[in-house]
């Protein structure tokens, strides 16, 4: 009897488990399918339900040599009323408890944009908070190392130093 117990309630937790991996990953994609549907629609109200309002764009100025920030509600501002024509595609995410990443591409007639966007779990909601971007050729593809390892080697005879909690490194 103790072993049935114990049987479902690991099938319990793992079910809930799963349900829970299942709601972060929709919610994830929603909030980068809202980003990209604003785009490509001129839907402010999505934008703004995708973007957190403190978020920040961010790419380099080839002409000035300096990084130029673009505030998210000037993004918002401009985005062309009838929506911008592009074909748009979510490439990549990932996350671990409250922050996630994802890779996005907007391919326009003569060049697309390939944005990394950093995302928080707000309120439980998934916001973009950061949304760094390149405009490249369309014949550009994203170079990626997926699956290896990121783990960096200790260095030999240094004493690691474990961060306090929630100090931000």
């Amino acid at each position: 009897m103790k072993l049935k117990t114990t049987l479902i309630t690991c099938l319990a937790f793992l079910c809930l488990s799963t349900m829970v991996w299942a709601q972060d990953d929709d919610a994830i994609k929603s909030t980068v399918n809202a980003y990209l549907d604003g785009i490509t629609k001129g839907d402010t109200a999505l934008l703004g339900k995708a973007f957190h309002p403190t978020a920040i764009l961010r790419t380099f100025n080839n002409n000035t040599g300096k990084i130029q920030d673009f505030p998210v509600r000037n993004f918002i501002r401009n985005t062309p009323a009838g929506g911008a024509k592009a074909s748009t595609k979510l490439i990549s995410y990932a996350y671990a408890g409250i922050s996630a990443t994802a890779t996005v591409e907007l391919e326009f007639q003569d060049f697309k944009y390939i944005d990394l966007l950093s995302l928080l779990k707000v309120n439980d909601e998934w916001k973009i908070v950061c949304r760094v971007f390149s405009r490249v050729d369309n014949d550009v593809q994203l170079k990626s190392s997926a699956g290896a390892s990121t783990k960096a080697p200790a260095a030999a005879g240094k004493k690691v130093v474990k961060p306090k909690k929630d100090d931000g490194w």
